[in-house]
């Protein structure tokens, strides 16, 4: 073998350990990454990039004095029907309650007819809804604002970390810090353009929180509890953002 030979063949062989060297880096590296997701959908090292997201947008961006804009009626859109996670089919309007369970309860939840709701103070604004896959819709939305409604039937929850809500079925959760759940424009709203909720758009209560992406504006509540530990949420458990603020 010649001088030129035994160089191109070490020179190959350095390469070759060279790649293999940088596979079981990379390799290393993503299962790294990957590693541990648990319940939360994503693994820690992605999930710390959306933490330290949330905590510009909640103490830096979010005020409950800031206001999502509104408009007029003039810009109200033809509403799009997306995502029917937790909308039973079979689901029988007459017999839905929705169940409240308080920060520390110790007694049993409370339930409550749509009436019950209904007599409270009403509230209307005509807002966007934004999806998180890059549209947004606008609509006039009319029902009582959930600061209210925890004022009135659940007193000093308001200072629990989380609300959590989930569908009659439990097939859809959602989990919203409460700053951004006692917004005055979140509302736990029954009326769609001045008529009753239809079951595609979540008969016959659902959330319209306009300083959250759509995923978090849940349809078709059936409970609603307060914690201090963040609760199950169907997309972030899927690797999507938890705060999902605007």
């Amino acid at each position: 073998m010649s001088d030129l030979q035994k160089e191109a063949a070490k020179r190959s062989r350095r390469a070759f350990l060279t790649l293999g060297a940088g596979a079981v880096g990379v390799i290393g590296g993503w299962s790294w990454l990957n590693r541990g997701k648990g319940l939360t959908g994503i693994a820690p090292a992605f999930r710390k990039v959306l933490d330290v997201d949330e905590s510009i947008a909640r103490g830096v961006l979010f005020s409950e004095s800031h206001l999502a804009p509104e408009f007029a009626a003039a810009d109200i859109q033809a509403m799009r029907v997306n995502g029917s996670e937790g909308l039973d089919e079979e689901f029988d309007g007459a017999t839905w309650r929705l169940r409240l369970t308080p920060r520390g309860a110790k007694e049993p939840s409370r339930e409550f007819t749509i009436d019950e709701i209904r007599a409270l103070p009403r509230v209307e604004h005509i807002t966007s809804l934004k999806c998180i896959e890059g549209w947004s819709v606008v609509q006039k939305w009319s029902g009582v604002r959930l600061s209210e409604f925890t004022k009135k039937f659940a007193p000093g929850s308001e200072i629990a970390g989380y609300v959590g809500m989930a569908t009659p079925d439990e097939e859809y959760t959602v989990g919203i810090d409460t700053p951004s759940a006692m917004h005055p424009q979140t509302l736990l709203c029954y009326e769609m353009n001045g008529k009753p909720l239809e079951a595609a758009h979540g008969a016959p209560l659902r959330l319209v929180i306009p300083v959250k992406y759509g995923v978090k504006n849940i349809k078709r509540i059936g409970t609603i509890a307060f914690a201090d530990q963040r609760p199950p949420d169907f997309w972030a458990n899927l690797g999507y953002d938890y705060y999902c603020g605007l």
